[in-house]
């Protein structure tokens, strides 16, 4: 078995790769400096689009007739076999429409031949390990009827679980975190070079989180870009995102969704002024006195999420812990039981909390401010989904106070800052805190690392169609 590499930099083209010219109304190129703007359209039903009948029942199933403003204006090139760079921020559908293109490309080109295991046609790469089980849901929702084998790949899960599932029988879809991937890679386990589409979500959280260095390393696993399509999706298109995109992508369309305002206009943001020692009964008095039964809490550091669920637990608060340091099974099922109404208050780190979408929070608070604002943007989209009402809350102390200024300029708005009321500051119960009862334990580390990967079992790979 030979290990298929590549240099995607110098990857040369294919006679068979879509020519620039084809696309329709609108420009490409393989130029970082020049993303393209397609322009607003008129909304766009699924039915109009050239999709394959299981992907149009599924999206029936799932009560959507118009496409969102990303999917309108990417997937009329996208289902034609171009390569995309799309820029939109969590929420705006990017989700979806990467999955149908994936979906709808591999229902229309069905592989005749003989398949093996640990063989995927289609790959998905995603920052964190909520994201990742997030998409490969959606993925199962919108292949619903197409018979098509997904497999999520993430650390600090079952690693013998999720390799009978790839050895089960042939996998079509395979959503990753890059660091759980290059350990099947290294054990022979899983094979890219018959990959025929390649997503990489998130690009500009793969940087802040080091990330990139195994993305480069997986996709040299894959054949050239001029025989893949690729999709690549960013929130930021920094100097270093577009870089990367003219490494990895061929010829591709670029989509930009610009965004009246950062920050959802459903979300009533307020500042309380505190001092740091008032952070604590400010939370457990707006939780209690406003009676709120699904609020998210976010911190900056781990230390900081775990004393805080311990002491909430101590007064008796339906709270739970979602971290680095809980592990993955755990962590999945805190979500299920927060979704399903059994816990009212979720305390989160921004990473783990990335890739969360939870109907129905009505508040998120920040109880320390974020220092990336658009951890901040993140933060306050976990609540005002879907048209409902929300409220934002950020606790601003002598320590963070000074991040205000940095957030609203990156918002484009003045934040209401006041001092609390002051019953919000009563004195709160004082109880025994017993840390550690937050359950969190340290994440497994992944096994291995560096090393050869994995290789194909045939030689070649697709075409570009």
């Amino acid at each position: 078995m030979t290990t298929q590499m590549n240099d995607e930099i110098d990857a040369p083209a294919d006679a068979h790769a879509p020519a620039p010219e084809a696309l329709p109304e609108a420009v490409v190129t393989d130029e970082p400096e020049a993303p393209v703007v397609v322009e607003a359209a008129p909304r766009v039903r699924f039915a109009e689009l050239p999709l394959p009948s299981e992907i149009l029942r599924a999206v029936d199933d799932l009560g959507f007739e118009f496409c969102t403003p990303i999917q309108g204006r990417v997937l009329r090139f996208t289902l034609a076999g171009h390569d995309a760079i799309g820029r939109a921020q969590t929420g705006t559908g990017k989700t979806a429409a990467f999955l149908i293109t994936v979906i709808a490309d591999l229902l229309k080109n069905p592989i005749r031949e003989e398949r093996y295991v640990g063989e995927p046609r289609a790959l998905v790469l995603a920052p964190t390990r909520e994201l990742a089980l997030q998409i490969a849901k959606d993925a199962e929702g919108l292949a619903k009827y197409a018979d098509l084998n997904v497999v999520t790949l993430v650390g600090g899960m079952d690693y013998e679980k999720q390799r009978r599932q790839l050895n089960d029988k042939p996998v079509d879809i395979v959503v990753a975190t890059p660091g759980r991937l290059i350990d099947f890679a290294n054990k022979q386990e899983v094979h890219l070079d018959q990959v025929e589409l390649l997503v990489i979500d998130e690009a500009d959280r793969m940087l802040d989180m080091g990330f990139i260095p195994d993305v480069k390393r997986i996709v040299r696993l894959t054949p050239p870009k001029s025989h893949r399509q690729t999709l690549l999706f960013s929130a930021t298109f920094t100097r270093d995102v577009l870089n990367l995109s003219a490494q990895w992508t061929f010829c591709p369309v670029t989509v930009e969704i610009e965004q009246d305002q950062a920050t959802t206009e459903t979300v009533d943001q307020k500042v309380y002024i505190v001092t740091t020692d008032e952070k604590i009964p400010l939370l457990y008095n707006l939780i209690t006195q406003h009676k709120l039964e699904r609020v998210m809490v976010f911190a900056n550091r781990r230390d900081q999420t775990r004393r805080l669920t311990d002491v909430l637990k101590a007064h008796n608060l339906s709270c739970a812990l979602l971290s680095g340091d809980v592990p993955q099974e755990k962590r999945v099922k805190t979500l299920d039981n927060f979704k399903a109404g059994k816990i009212s208050v979720l305390v989160a780190t921004d990473v783990a909390g990335r890739g969360i979408h939870v109907d129905g929070v009505s508040h998120v608070v920040n109880f320390t401010l974020p220092e990336q604002t658009d951890d901040y943007v993140h933060r306050i989209g976990r609540t005002g989904r879907a048209g409902a009402s929300g409220t934002s809350i950020s606790f601003a102390c002598e320590d963070d106070g000074h991040l205000i200024p940095e957030l609203e300029a990156a918002i484009g708005r003045k934040l209401d800052c006041v001092h609390p009321p002051a019953e919000l500051l009563a004195p709160i119960p004082e109880v025994t805190v017993i840390h550690g009862a937050s359950g969190a334990e340290p994440a497994p580390r992944r096994p291995g690392g560096g090393g050869g990967g994995g290789g194909g079992r045939r030689p070649g790979g697709p075409r570009r169609r």
